[in-house]
């Protein structure tokens, strides 16, 4: 379908580094900072996006998020408001705990959750509870902000599932993405539907 008219698009940051990342640890509900690492990661990220036109910056509730958001509204002027939605998945009984550990305590479990969205950890949440709310705050954030440009800080997850809406892609999609930390990607959304990515996992500001 051609696309018509001026899209609204979406710049989503992965949070920098944290203790956890370091560790690949599944890190949901947790509340961890950035390293030192991790900030001067979100500076340089806010460096690359200060002339990026940003109209809005809405990031997730969780303090890695809120503190890479920072550091992009310190160099643009633009305010910070957080979203709910855009948290990362709640591991469960998994948190904090590495994959092969989760493979040694859950292997059934986690042999489910890898086959099947609709399957969550053990007191945690299913990818397919993730997107549906992340999709919810994709469009509370748009609404009101056509042709606007919106930083969205964020996780691994819910920004995989937005990749995966834009490009229509199915749910195992998600296992075949590979996301670092303070990675920018950028998605065009059109009023009239369509989506567009434009770029995924670009790591250029971390180079320098």
């Amino acid at each position: 379908m051609p696309v018509q008219g001026e899209p609204a698009v979406t710049l989503l940051l992965r949070h920098g580094q944290t203790p956890m990342s370091v560790q690949k640890r599944y890190a949901g509900r947790s509340d961890v900072p950035l390293t030192d690492t991790g900030l001067r990661q979100a500076a340089a990220a806010a460096k690359r996006l200060a002339s990026a036109g940003i109209g809005a910056i809405v990031t997730s509730p969780l303090r890695r998020a809120v503190q890479t958001a920072e550091e992009a509204a310190a160099v643009t002027g633009v305010p910070v408001v957080t979203e709910d939605g855009f948290r990362e998945t709640d591991f469960g009984d998994w948190e904090g705990l590495t994959f092969a550990e989760v493979r040694e305590r859950w292997p059934a479990e986690l042999t489910a959750w890898l086959a099947d969205p609709a399957v969550a950890p053990p007191g945690g949440e299913s990818f397919a509870e993730v997107s549906e709310r992340v999709t919810a705050a994709l469009h509370r954030v748009l609404a009101g902000r056509e042709r606007q440009r919106i930083l969205i800080v964020s996780h691994v997850t819910p920004i995989k599932m937005l990749v995966a809406a834009a490009l229509l892609a199915p749910p195992p999609a998600l296992y075949r993405m590979h996301l670092d930390v303070a990675a920018l990607c950028e998605i065009d959304w059109y009023a009239d539907g369509p989506a567009v990515l434009r770029s995924f996992n670009d790591t250029a500001h971390l180079n320098h």
